[in-house]
């Protein structure tokens, strides 16, 4: 199976369809007025269809077993016509398009099944996704301008050479995935005046967004998120708690990570890990939905 481990959780949607032909208007009257030997077609279909969606892993191998929150079958009749819709919703990693198909599939499959006694030209045919909303696709901001960022790495060791920095350049190449180019990257030590004579320089030369990585751990020398609270103006809580609820999923460590996030001016600061992992998995947990703050700072400058 693919893998999702990286991705987040977010309100999936999908829609699929399938129709089945019948030869006779006495088919579709034995549907309607329950006299098909077999059963209450559309009840037993129902449920079939019901059972298929949340079954879909067990058999299509590379589908992941995922929480089927929701689903809603129905059919329309259509002169000989029976089309079949088939609704389903999760909170989940990855998407249930083919759950939403496997469930028409099984609906129309029982409906054949049940209808071929009495009718020996039943035809199934259009079985499709219609819609699917959710995900990463979902949540892209299209930017009218390059959002200028910096990467800065606070480091005792890497700034004096006795360490090669790798988390720095594991977000630079993150950044690359969301379309973001860093076009100021720099290595410093752990001190509060470097610290604080970075921000204000790039503050100054109007950069949008400033990555920090590095020094929120809990040794003396970490004073990252101590040297940006004195300057940020406008906190934004969130990204942080975003960032270490991710990255408590796969670590219990990650609830020592003081990283804050927030704007200086209009610039927006976030203090990331110094660790290569943590680094990423703060990354991957923020973007490319942070892009977002910087669509809403564009409508704010336009009003």
């Amino acid at each position: 199976m693919v893998n999702i481990l990286d991705k987040i959780s977010t309100l999936r949607f999908a829609t699929a369809t399938a129709q089945i032909r019948v030869s006779s208007e006495e088919t579709i009257k034995a549907i309607i007025e329950k006299r098909v030997p077999k059963g209450d077609v559309f009840e037993f279909s129902r449920a079939a269809g019901l059972l298929a969606v949340k079954k879909t892993s067990d058999v299509i191998p590379d589908c992941h077993p995922l929480p089927i929150e929701y689903t809603h079958i129905r059919h329309e009749i259509d002169n000989l016509t029976i089309h079949i819709f088939v609704e389903a919703a999760t909170i989940y990693k990855t998407g249930l398009e083919v759950e939403a198909m496997h469930g028409a599939s099984i609906v129309a499959l029982t409906m054949y099944d049940m209808l071929k006694p009495i009718d020996k030209n039943i035809e199934i045919s259009s079985i499709k996704l219609l819609n699917k909303k959710g995900g990463k696709s979902s949540f892209q901001d299209k930017m009218t301008r390059e959002i200028k960022t910096a990467v800065v790495v606070c480091s005792d060791s890497v700034s004096a050479g006795k360490k090669e920095d790798k988390a720095g350049k594991a977000v630079i190449s993150l950044l690359e995935k969301s379309a973001i180019h860093s076009s100021h990257y720099s290595i410093i030590p752990d001190e509060k005046t470097g610290i604080q004579n970075t921000v204000k320089k790039l503050v100054e030369e109007k950069f949008d967004l400033i990555l920090f990585t590095g020094g929120t751990g809990l040794s003396p020398r970490d004073v990252t998120p101590e040297s940006v609270a004195e300057l940020i103006e406008r906190e934004i809580p969130g990204i942080m708690e975003v960032a270490r609820n991710y990255g408590q999923q796969r670590t219990p460590y990650a609830m020592l990570s003081r990283g804050i996030a927030g704007f200086v001016g209009s610039t927006l600061i976030i203090t990331l890990p110094g660790s290569t992992n943590g680094a990423k998995e703060t990354m991957q947990a923020l973007f490319p939905y942070l892009k977002h703050v910087f669509k809403v700072m564009e409508g704010i400058r336009h009003d």
